[in-house]
């Protein structure tokens, strides 16, 4: 867009908030898993990254029912019937939301029974689901692993009159049967947990040429009338039972938070059952006694074509022998070139700003940047916030080093962090024992910002380190997740780190910020504030764009500054991970707004914003998305990244991503996800970030790997 040309504003008279101009969010984060769906029934994804993906989605739900859907019921027992964004009640939603996932879980095994089996038997793998498949020495190695393996673990567990219903956990694989006496034609009901500790797959010793798999519960299905001896079998199927796994926590009454939430955890195993998986053909009878036992409604029960939980792919993923039908190009994080590790981590600091993208480049730095803070002689203090960290967290343990080293160590532990708390709670009490000041998080917010602060006396001072990112702290995770972290030790922002953690762990707040915006307090408006500016300089005639990357976007008051932003002429790319309640291409509100979703091998979880202003553009990157639980009950960070070399990294990032017609979703007018149309070159932003990342040396390949046309980044202030 010229600078010059003067964009007409469309009249005031608009109301952006109506109902109708927005997407319900639970039905917007069921298209999201459709999209990771699609990537498993692309011909061009590599089998095994089809069976990754399909098992994605089944996880992704397992969490969906146990929290969205899991608060919808909550609603409607407690009487709630405020609308949400799109003007639905809960009632409404869950009735929509309902039946999308009825259609959702069939396509989900039409994909498995109808592509995904037949490709593994094309490539010599068949995974059994009738026991005459076998033949006898196959059937005779089976039973003798059930006899040596499987039968000791194994409990099972009756319901008559002198046994209670036994208690069934949540997402737990069981098989249910019906059994009967020898001498009595009375039908009792019985069952068996499969046991995770036992591995849910078994290959079967190599026959011909094929490789022949089978799940744990058909080897316990086909033996077992050993586990009820006096009995006969009158059948048996598998089930599993989602519960309501959302943590109702009272702060207010809770003297001690820590011992609160480890009550509620125990809990959270035996809340309301919302979900029943049975097997396609299961006994009447027997799915009777579990809806009355269990309590759950006609369409709270999901018929399943295939077997239960699909999850078990991902173990599939590592089956020996199939490198060539997984994706390649991408090996491991490159190196980050301004920080060799043969040099001190504070001296290259000192040299200027870096920016790292992860898991392109690799995340040890951050790593190193703690462990280094741990040993240094010269380092007084190490401030860190933990949202979610790995099982075997090396942080941790520089941490709890640094401790024991004399220095003062103050760690926010968050507990609230959904399905962390457990782990959280373990490290909490670790770095408390080895003398760390731990704060379990805030009254009423969940600490989610990402930052990192190292005090160190110097020859010429006091000098602070800072590390801030959208990303966890967590090492695993960072070479699944795509994050931005940047290290500075700029004076502003060391300032303003300083008084982040003294706003944790005290109750001291600035009278002014350098750079950072937090949120729930300033957060807010700040993006509110740069949004009315975009739209103020296209009503003048000057460059306005809007470019924001992130997860999810669903505060209405944010949608609708965006889309009166639109109507006033600021053209939007939204790159949008997962929810978002927007819609596009409505007729002088949101004709100027794009909204693009990349799902592909790593999950895209950055959060980075551009702002043209008027042709100074500036260059953001946050721990927050734009939803009403980051800009308002969470304690977030945004910050400014204003060193030209980041800025231009920061671009590309953008850029490349905008381009990309291999992995991309559009959203179209009628607010369904369409796959863009590969024409001209391919663009897979995450295998060119990849193979640039291996490339890093040579400082030239950033801007050779360009393939987009040079008017597009002049016309945006670059």
């Amino acid at each position: 867009m010229s600078a010059k040309k003067k964009i007409e504003t469309v009249s005031n008279n608009i109301n952006f908030y109506n109902d109708e101009y927005y997407i319900n969010r639970e039905l917007s984060w069921l298209q999201f898993n459709s999209r990771c769906l699609s990537e498993a029934k692309d011909k061009a994804t590599p089998l095994f990254e089809k069976l990754k993906f399909l098992s994605i989605t089944a996880s992704n739900l397992d969490e969906f029912f146990m929290v969205r859907v899991a608060s919808l019921k909550d609603m409607i027992n407690a009487g709630y019937k405020k609308p949400d964004i799109a003007g639905m009640s809960p009632k409404e939603q869950l009735d929509k939301v309902t039946e999308a996932v009825h259609e959702f879980q069939n396509e989900q095994y039409r994909v498995y029974n109808h592509m995904l089996l037949q490709e593994l038997a094309d490539n010599g793998i068949q995974i059994v689901r009738e026991y005459d498949k076998l033949n006898s020495e196959e059937a005779d190695y089976i039973d003798r692993y059930f006899d040596d393996f499987v039968y000791p673990v194994l409990t099972p567990m009756a319901y008559d009159s002198s046994r209670p219903f036994p208690l069934i956990r949540n997402k737990t694989l069981n098989i249910g049967a019906l059994v009967k006496g020898k001498e009595s034609n009375e039908m009792e009901f019985a069952m068996v947990q499969v046991p995770s500790v036992l591995p849910r797959i078994m290959e079967i010793p190599e026959v011909s040429g094929v490789r022949k798999i089978m799940l744990l519960e058909q080897i316990i299905q086909r033996n077992i009338r050993k586990l009820f001896l006096n009995y006969d079998i009158v059948c048996c199927y598998p089930f599993r039972v989602g519960r309501n796994a959302d943590l109702s926590i009272d702060e207010d009454e809770a003297e001690d938070l820590l011992k609160e939430i480890e009550k509620q955890l125990k809990r959270r195993q035996w809340g309301q059952a919302i979900r029943l998986e049975i097997e396609k053909g299961f006994d009447k009878r027997l799915l009777k006694i579990l809806t009355d036992e269990l309590k759950v409604e006609q369409r709270e029960i999901y018929t399943i074509d295939g077997p239960l939980d699909l999850t078990f792919l991902m173990k599939m993923y590592g089956i020996e022998g199939f490198d060539y039908l997984k994706e390649h190009g991408y090996n491991s994080p490159a190196p980050v070139i301004q920080l060799p590790s043969d040099r001190d981590i504070f001296e290259c600091i000192r040299e200027g700003d870096i920016l790292m993208h992860h898991p392109y480049e690799s995340f040890d730095p951050v790593v190193r940047f703690v462990e280094a803070a741990a040993s240094d002689p010269a380092v007084l203090a190490i401030k860190q916030t933990l949202y979610r960290v790995s099982g075997n967290s090396p942080i941790i343990a520089a941490l709890a080093k640094a401790a024991d080293n004399g220095k003062q160590v103050s760690v926010l532990v968050e507990l609230k962090a959904r399905f962390d708390e457990e782990n959280n709670i373990v490290w909490a009490k670790m770095l408390e024992k080895a003398g760390c000041h731990v704060i379990y998080g805030l009254k009423g917010l969940k600490t989610h910002s990402k930052i990192t602060l190292v005090v160190r006396k110097e020859e010429d001072g006091i000098r602070r380190y800072v590390h801030l990112a959208t990303g966890n702290y967590n090492d695993s995770t960072a070479k699944l997740y795509t994050d931005v972290g940047m290290f500075t030790c700029a004076e502003a922002y060391g300032e303003d780190a300083t008084a982040v953690f003294n706003m944790l762990s005290g109750y001291s707040e600035p009278a002014v910020w350098n750079k950072l915006t937090l949120a729930p307090l300033w957060l807010k408006d700040r993006v509110l504030d740069l949004i009315k500016r975009e739209a103020d300089h296209a009503r003048n005639g000057e460059p306005a764009h809007i470019i924001a990357k992130m997860n999810s976007i669903c505060h209405k008051d944010v949608i609708a500054a965006l889309y009166e932003a639109s109507s006033a002429g600021v053209k939007i790319d939204l790159i949008v991970r997962g929810i978002c309640c927007l819609k596009t291409g409505i007729p002088g509100v949101s004709e100027n707004i794009n909204v693009r979703s990349i799902v592909g091998n790593f999950l895209e979880h950055s959060r980075i914003f551009y702002f043209e202003n008027g042709g100074s553009p500036e260059y953001y990157a946050s721990s927050a998305d734009w939803m009403p639980r980051n800009l308002e009950r969470r304690v977030e960070i945004m910050f400014p990244v204003e060193n030209p070399g980041l800025r231009e990294k920061l671009w590309h990032i953008l850029d490349t991503e905008l381009h990309d017609n291999v992995k991309a979703h559009i959203m179209n007018k009628e607010g369904q996800y369409v796959k863009v149309a590969k024409r001209g070159d391919l663009i897979n932003s995450q295998k060119i970030f990849g193979r640039e990342a291996t490339e890093l040396s040579k400082p030239k390949n950033i801007a050779e790997s360009r393939v987009f046309e040079p008017e597009y980044r002049d016309d945006h202030g670059l």
